[in-house]
């Protein structure tokens, strides 16, 4: 029997050599069709960030007003030591990719010498009339490796033609300077607040013709609004997005402001939406948007539990740390910010789910009728083993690649992936990601671990997963984790698993 055994093994080694010599050709099984509304290569490269920093500043940070009048004089505009290189050297180790900046407020006030308004920078005593918030910021983006937006707000309380046709043409000229000398900007951000102007009317505003100008000066700049067309407002300014969140959103007859969708559905988006427009949480670190004085920083609890009810839900961050009077970050919000990094670097950091035994899948990708023959096939082919593999979710290989995935069989909606470990993994944190690329798909998920006893059992279950899912658990210990997906819309196609510890964020 022994020699058996050992005659087999030699026959499998020559088969293995052999086959490095003239590997076997296995054409790759076909991968996946785009499902549904997909995302542009902006937007996909937008979520990605997964962190923002807004920056609320202008005349209402020497007021304490949070929406001005419009009838300030210029000259209240006078921070003593603006250094945008703070702003940027804080974003950075914050863990921040982009910085927006309140480039024009309700009140009209422009941080740039706007030449279609006479109510900026420009007529103000800051740097003698010389000053430009705006170039400043956008070079120290530029300088300090951090993308660069603006948000623009179409209400002007100080301009006016407010109230009049002409006003619109006004808006487009101030879009045209600002989009046109400071780019590239990766975010116009329009807010739809819609009051009267100085004359008591209100702005019957031009959508189509407003984005129509951002692109054209800015194309890959993703335009956020309630109704995008880039991303949307979640609904709130809680720091909370909805437990389920699509991607997709329907705004035929839509635009921002009175006539945009209800907020319980920007907040969770629509199941059979027609467009790719992803939600975005805005949110500030204090309790106003303008700095006060009087006000300070949310906890680093709160902090977390911002952070997973927002990008942990299918939704970007954008946390708004306002400057102070003198034109820096305060060193209360610096700290704070620290403190939020380095909590989530001490969660983060260290993935449980690497150094996988095994890992196991009711069902992947193959173009041989029986999978687990394809898959060796492959193996001795020397490709990539089993190409749409449950492996793919992981960084096992030491590639982390955004673009490899578990994707299963065009009819197959239902599966799971099997976890096993040599020794046992303690997590409370479950991370899941769809490749959103091809579109978004799951609807309904649990997450298994199996017991010492080995009888599995449901530690969670939740509903869309998106560009990326962090579900929080209960503290387990286990050898094996299962993920099932109950239902989806089309074939899965997930591209990461992770298990993860967190000792700091109390629920």
């Amino acid at each position: 029997m022994k020699r058996f055994y050992f005659l087999v093994c030699l026959v499998l080694l020559g088969l293995f050599v052999e086959a490095q010599k003239h590997p076997p050709k296995v054409k790759p099984a076909d991968p996946p069709k785009p499902y549904g509304p997909v995302p542009t290569a902006a937007q996909v490269a937008w979520q990605r960030m997964e962190m923002n920093m807004f920056c609320h500043f202008g005349p209402n940070t020497f007021t304490g007003l949070e929406w001005g009048e419009g009838t300030e004089a210029e000259d209240i505009f006078n921070p003593t030591a603006l250094d945008c290189n703070q702003w940027v050297s804080v974003a950075r180790n914050a863990g921040f990719q982009g910085i927006i900046l309140t480039a024009k407020h309700h009140d009209g006030f422009c941080l740039w010498p706007n030449p279609a308004s006479t109510h900026t920078v420009r007529e103000s005593a800051w740097r003698n009339g010389k000053g430009d918030v705006l170039k400043e910021l956008s070079e120290a983006c530029n300088k300090g490796g951090m993308k660069f937006g603006i948000y623009i707000s179409p209400w002007d309380r100080n301009a006016p033609t407010y109230g009049t046709p002409e006003y619109n043409k006004v808006f487009l000229k101030t879009l045209q300077s600002a989009h046109k000398h400071y780019g590239p900007i990766f975010e116009q951000w329009f807010d739809g607040a819609n009051g009267e102007g100085p004359n008591g009317k209100r702005q019957v505003y031009d959508w189509k013709k407003f984005n129509a100008q951002t692109l054209k000066f800015q194309p890959n700049a993703v335009i956020f609004s309630d109704v995008g067309p880039g991303c949307r407002w979640v609904g709130n300014e809680e720091g909370s997005c909805g437990r389920t969140c699509w991607s997709r959103l329907d705004v035929e007859g839509r635009e921002p402001g009175k006539n945009a969708p209800s907020q319980d559905t920007l907040n969770a988006g629509n199941y059979n939406g027609a467009c790719w427009i992803p939600a975005e949480t805005d949110v500030s670190i204090r309790p106003g948007w303008f700095w006060r004085d009087s006000e300070h920083p949310k906890s680093v609890q709160e902090l977390l539990k911002i952070y997973y009810n927002s990008v942990g839900r299918n939704s970007l961050l954008l946390l708004n740390v306002p400057p102070d009077n003198r034109g820096l970050i305060p060193a209360e919000d610096s700290l704070r910010l620290m403190e939020f990094r380095a909590a989530l670097d001490s969660i983060f950091a260290h993935d449980l789910a690497k150094n996988v035994r095994y890992v196991e899948v009711s069902n992947y990708r193959t173009n041989h009728k029986n999978p687990w023959l394809g898959y060796w096939i492959s193996v001795l082919a020397c490709c990539e083993p089993g190409q749409y593999h449950g492996y793919w979710m992981l960084d096992h290989y030491g590639i982390n690649n955004y673009d490899t995935y578990w994707a299963t069989e065009d009819t197959v909606t239902t599966a799971w992936a099997e976890f096993d470990y040599e020794e046992p993994r303690t997590f409370n944190r479950v991370l899941l990601q769809e490749y959103i690329p091809l579109g978004q798909r799951v609807e309904k998920f649990h997450i298994e671990v199996e017991d010492e006893n080995g009888n599995w059992r449901t530690i969670a279950e939740e509903t869309t997963i998106g560009y990326k899912r962090i579900v929080l658990t209960e503290t387990v210990t286990t050898k094996k984790v299962r993920i099932v997906i109950d239902q989806s819309r089309a074939s899965i196609v997930l591209n990461r698993f992770g298990l993860f510890m967190d000792n700091i964020y109390r629920q």
